[in-house]
């Protein structure tokens, strides 16, 4: 038997189910609009995911490409579903090393070539969605076809050996950029932790970012101290990046740029991605994090995604619009940033950048033109150093004076 409800239910549920259907009609957030015709219009390039060490580290079956389906809902931040609700449109992937002594022993050149040998095969199983790329035009064509364009780019300069040999065999591998250091510092650079060994880069040093100019591998100085920024920017012929960091003066944790490497990127073309670490992008979770254990009060204070667009603003002021770009690390870090959770959540944060007052086309060199016209600049730099001079051989004996 079908039950009525008595009149004043009604009478009382009729003003929430007035409002309910208002909701349901209430138009979409123009931001997000915004967001969206952008992201459909210009590939989002991301310029670091972690997932190659992802699945090096998966509890469940390490290394196991097939196991770790990304067509599944994955344990990490990183699966096909999540890749096209955040419209993602080109990925670095990361083929990170450690660069601490534990890695060295068992041969940074293999632990190399097996994440190497990880990225290949993630970007073969799917061919239907992540399409291999090396160039510029490349991304742009695998756009046009609905497809994400996937380079390598390397995390840690220790993994050449100090041998430019090793550095052109990786390129040839089709890694597009190395990050000159990870948290170690190398026989001829300084990375951001303390105590410098070189203040900045060695002579031969120098000589690696001349051969990546030559080859036309994007020079990336995150997780470098600011020594080596300022060096690499005086020696580099071509635009440098970096992959995912932060700006310093909103968050000074020595992983971020400080102004004065920013006022010089409009001469140089450089672009920094910023970075969704918490650590990097909260000033408050920056002092939590120097505060001894034993005195922290409170949980952590994490961060948000109101204030990963503060270090775009900021860098967008100092820099320009035509220097910044996106490179969340996803799957590289354990804790995430409130709002920016995972691959799905890019449109949120171009969405709060409309809000802020960021014109469509800021929104777009943010997503993909600059460090498409980064690396087509780096391609034309290349052609020319490639026509004028033959691969350096030089070793860091003869330019550091070392003893062989």
């Amino acid at each position: 038997m079908r039950t009525h409800l008595p009149l004043l239910a009604l009478l009382v549920a009729a003003p929430t189910l007035a409002c309910a259907q208002a909701g349901a009609t209430r138009p979409a957030d123009p931001h997000l609009a915004v967001a969206e015709r952008v992201l459909r219009g210009t590939p989002l390039i991301d310029g670091h995911n972690d997932l190659p060490w992802a699945i090096r580290e998966f509890a469940a079956a390490p290394r196991d490409v097939e196991r770790y389906d990304l067509r599944s809902r994955t344990v990490g931040h990183t699966d096909i579903a999540r890749l096209r609700a955040g419209r993602v449109g080109g990925q670095f992937w990361s083929v990170y090393i450690p660069g601490e002594d534990a890695t060295k022993a068992m041969g940074y050149a293999r632990v190399q070539l097996e994440q190497i040998d990880i990225a290949q095969r993630v970007v073969a199983k799917y061919p239907d969605v992540l399409e291999a790329v090396t160039t510029a035009q490349g991304f742009r064509d695998a756009f046009s076809r609905g497809r994400i364009g996937s380079v390598m780019g390397m995390e840690g300069g220790h993994a050449i050996e100090n041998s430019l040999g090793a550095l052109r065999a990786y390129y040839a591998m089709g890694a597009r950029y190395m990050t000159l250091t990870h948290n170690v510092h190398l026989d001829w650079a300084d990375a951001h932790v303390p105590n410098p060994r070189h203040g900045g880069l060695s002579e031969f040093g120098k000589e690696v970012v001349r051969e990546m100019n030559r080859l036309g591998m994007l020079v990336d100085l995150s997780h470098t101290s600011p020594a080596t920024m300022s060096d690499a920017l005086d020696v580099s012929a071509a635009p440098v990046i970096w992959s995912h960091s932060n700006a310093f003066a909103v968050a000074n944790h020595t992983r971020n740029v400080p102004d004065s490497i920013l006022q010089r990127l409009p001469r140089n073309g450089g672009v920094v991605m910023v970075t969704f670490v918490p650590g990097f992008v909260s000033q408050a979770q920056v002092d939590w994090n120097r505060t001894p254990a034993a005195e922290r009060r409170g949980p952590a204070p994490g961060a948000t995604l109101a204030q990963v667009a503060d270090h775009l603003d900021h860098i967008k002021r100092v820099a320009g619009a035509d220097h910044v770009g996106i490179g969340g690390d996803f799957d590289g870090i354990d804790d995430v940033v409130r709002g920016l959770e995972d691959v799905s959540t890019y449109p949120a944060l171009f969405a709060e950048l409309s809000r802020r007052g960021w014109t469509e086309a800021e929104l777009r060199k943010l997503a993909g033109e600059n460090i498409l016209r980064a690396m087509s600049q780096a391609e034309r730099v290349a052609a020319r150093l490639q026509r004028e001079r033959a691969p350096s051989t030089a070793t860091i004996e003869q330019l550091d004076r070392r003893a062989p």
